[in-house]
């Protein structure tokens, strides 16, 4: 009888998941190459830095420190950016999660990853994002927003 899978508990899980991740990016023939080659990622000083990142998104160390946006934007005129191109990456990213963990957290990270894949196609490829229109918001991403809203009004 398999284990069942742990959820995201802390900054260990985290490095599991990113590194599990990236193992899988350098392995991808779409993605490798642009890591690889055209971005030429300096991974000694990348990982920790998605570590930081990651631990921040899901248990507020407060320990990023970057733009991802412009790291992202650097590399729009060098490579494929397209919709298609982020949504491969989350699929990895899912595969990875639904491998090493299951539950709440687990369920979250994926959700912050999908918000972060369509800020980041939108600000590369200067489109409106879609996730703003409420024709197209989850019920549980409408009470999100209302939440920043109204935390952010006054």
């Amino acid at each position: 009888m398999n284990k069942p899978l742990p959820d995201l508990n802390d900054r260990n899980d985290i490095i599991r998941l990113v590194d599990g991740f990236y193992e899988r990016i350098r392995r991808d023939e779409k993605l490798g190459p642009v890591f690889e080659e055209i971005a030429q990622v300096d991974w000694e000083t990348h990982l920790p830095k998605m570590y930081d990142f990651w631990d921040t998104v899901m248990f507020r160390s407060g320990t990023f420190r970057g733009d991802p946006i412009a790291a992202h934007k650097k590399l729009g005129p060098l490579t494929d950016m397209s919709q298609a191109t982020f949504d491969h990456r989350l699929d990895l990213f899912r595969a990875t999660v639904n491998e090493l963990f299951a539950g709440e957290k687990a369920e979250h990270i994926v959700r912050c990853a999908e918000d972060m894949a369509n800020v980041l196609y939108s600000k590369v490829n200067n489109v409106p994002q879609p996730r703003f229109d409420p024709a197209n918001l989850t019920d549980e991403q409408r009470s999100r927003y209302e939440a920043y809203k109204k935390g952010n009004s006054g």
